[in-house]
């Protein structure tokens, strides 16, 4: 599948996966595309965790309530570290930003679905919080966002988009 491909066909899978396991060189592929995602300042603020241990697996989604992504074989954890790059600016969140997207097309180019869960992560609830201590992550760093990562179950719809000319312009806004 080429770049352009793998960005039409790309969409939030909320279904049910296969038992089907993810092998690790897939993971592997698509964490380093996480990794070699542009980063400000080269700071590297984003770092990940792939969970495909069965019995961690099930540690981690027990502290997701309501629960999401349960049939999931495998289950990216996306980290920020907030680390000031420029003129005392932060941009951890244009970075773990830019490398979730980079893994969401590496997940669609090698067959597979997944989620960004981000609000569902870092809400009131400190989900985030939750999984990072199942997962021994040091303080100064925060779990932002999980990506769940397999095989469809069922049919995967690709949702309406609005059409270009009602977002995108030459020149000035609205083509005026």
């Amino acid at each position: 599948m080429n770049t352009i491909d793998a960005i039409k066909n790309r969409h939030s899978y909320r279904g049910k996966y296969t038992g089907a396991k993810v092998p690790r060189e897939d993971l592997v592929a698509i964490l380093e595309a996480g990794l070699m995602a542009p980063s400000g300042c080269n700071k590297q603020t984003t770092s990940l965790i792939c969970v495909d241990d069965p019995e961690v697996l099930k540690k981690v989604m027990g502290v997701i309530d309501p629960p999401v992504a349960e049939t999931a074989p495998a289950l990216i954890c996306v980290l920020t570290k907030r680390i000031i790059a420029y003129r005392d600016r932060c941009y951890s969140v244009q970075d773990y930003s830019a490398a979730i997207e980079n893994m969401l097309l590496a997940i669609v180019d090698l067959g597979y679905q997944s989620c960004w869960f981000e609000g569902h992560v870092t809400d009131e609830d400190r989900i985030g919080d939750k999984i990072a201590r199942i997962l021994n992550v040091p303080e100064d760093y925060e779990l932002v966002c999980i990506l769940p990562v397999g095989t469809a179950e069922g049919e995967s719809m690709t949702p309406p988009k609005k059409s270009f000319e009602e977002r995108a312009w030459f020149n000035s806004f609205n083509g005026k």
